[in-house]
């Protein structure tokens, strides 16, 4: 069988070649696509079943990843209730999570909320069991929940990357104690988590987090504050909901990527776009929207634009009763989900006159969708390493589309089909 032509390049032009690619594609994996997926377990556990494009039952880290996410964000309550929506989200039910998307090759972000149950801009309950402790106590309560997840979760073996210090704190957290009102007391909570964080694992980057990305003077208020008051931390983290905010994201979508920019030249900081969502039945405006965020905090300088996360994807509204989440009723992610296959815009495809179309590329691993189109005779699909190495070999009679495992080393591949009447060659990227 004949190898493709490219093995036919000198060493030399191969090897600039490889330089260019690689170095292009550091740069993408250092970007964080990521899924807040705290409801998951509890989908699972509830016998919810997740499904692929073509209807096979999946496991769901697997389709995420299938669509470029590469990031797996969990929040932590401190004794939550078992209901299955509000509750859950324990240390050990985190550990477990968090296993799960590390044997898959995937970073982790570990949000905590420091309360039993959700904490966000309208509420930052305090743990039942901190209720009557004195200000002082809270300070040991903080580094010591913080210390016991996080040694818990590197004993296991997972180190997080990322770990915020509370959740969407615009009015401080572990309220009435750490209110924005006494913002003194506030930032001797934040560091004592930000210090926690550091002794288990320097590496660690510390996040605080805030609502409403795209308001500027918001963000300035809590940050300018936040630096007044000596609060340490390594990340920026923004939530950015169109929806929430009453109109279409084309009228604030510019407005948050000026606030990134601004954000990361004001303070000097890394900035993530730690919460994202859109409306689950206007599938090609979240998909926009999406594409949108993910080029703004690109466009951010300095490569200080880390990542965006997607809030609870895979929270399908029949099982959740939430909007914003990237799942259809017959438990498939919708095609908005695509947008993290975008590189740098678009879903990243590749296509011609012959109908032979592979996605996603680059890809990470797992399964290589491939569609034939014009070529749905008997068709031979092979795939080579850059030395010529035969990889996979599959045959396909009279079938669109087929599946192929592509769990290679990083690098580039070259796939093959030959249908008997034409042949076809492109490119493939593993990260």
């Amino acid at each position: 069988m004949k190898k493709p032509c490219f093995l036919f390049f000198s060493e030399s032009v191969i090897f600039c070649f490889l330089v260019m690619i690689f170095s292009s594609r550091i740069a993408e994996a250092q970007f964080s696509k990521g899924a807040d997926v705290g409801w998951l377990s509890q989908m699972e556990a509830t016998g919810y079943k997740f499904y692929d494009s073509t209807g096979v039952e999946i496991n769901c880290l697997q389709i995420l990843k299938d669509h470029g996410i590469n990031t797996i964000r969990l929040r932590v309550f401190v004794n939550p209730s078992s209901d299955r929506i509000n509750g859950h989200c324990s240390k050990d039910e985190v550990v477990a999570m968090a296993l799960r998307a590390k044997n898959m090759g995937m970073r982790t972000m570990i949000d905590f909320h420091f309360s039993d149950s959700w904490a966000d801009p309208g509420k930052q309950t305090k743990p039942a069991a901190w209720a009557s402790h004195s200000f002082s106590q809270l300070f040991t309560d903080v580094y010591d929940h913080t210390t016991d997840v996080l040694t818990a979760l590197k004993s296991s073996g997972v180190i997080p990357e990322w770990v915020q210090i509370g959740n969407e704190i615009i009015g401080g957290m572990l309220w009435p104690d750490g209110s924005t009102l006494n913002w003194g007391q506030l930032a001797q909570l934040l560091n004592k988590g930000y210090d926690a964080t550091k002794a288990v694992d320097s590496a660690i980057k510390v996040v605080i987090h805030i609502d409403q990305g795209n308001n500027n003077s918001r963000c300035r208020y809590f940050y300018d504050n936040a630096q007044n008051n000596g609060v340490r931390y390594d990340v920026i983290g923004l939530s950015y909901y169109p929806y929430w905010l009453g109109s279409d994201y084309t009228v604030t979508i510019n407005n948050l990527g000026s606030n990134l920019i601004d954000m990361a030249s004001r303070y000097g900081k890394e900035v993530m776009v730690v919460e994202v969502g859109g409306d689950y039945t206007k599938v090609k405006n979240t998909y926009d929207m999406l594409v949108a965020v993910i080029n703004k905090v690109r466009a951010v300088p300095d490569n200080k634009g880390l990542g965006v996360i997607y809030w609870e994807p895979e929270g399908e509204k029949s099982w959740s009763g939430y909007q914003l989440s990237c799942w259809g009723s017959d438990g498939k992610p919708t095609a908005a989900l695509n947008a993290f296959l975008s590189w740098p815009t678009g879903i990243n495809t590749i296509k011609d006159k012959s109908g032979f179309k592979i996605y996603p590329n680059p890809a990470s691993g797992g399964l290589l969708n491939i569609e034939l189109s014009d070529l749905t005779v008997t068709s031979i699909i092979t795939i080579f390493d850059v030395n010529g190495k035969l990889m996979r070999e599959q045959k396909m009679k009279d079938q669109p589309r087929a599946f192929i495992d592509v769990n290679f080393l990083p690098g580039i591949y070259m796939i093959n089909i030959d249908s008997g009447q034409q042949t076809a060659t492109r490119k493939l990227l593993i990260n």
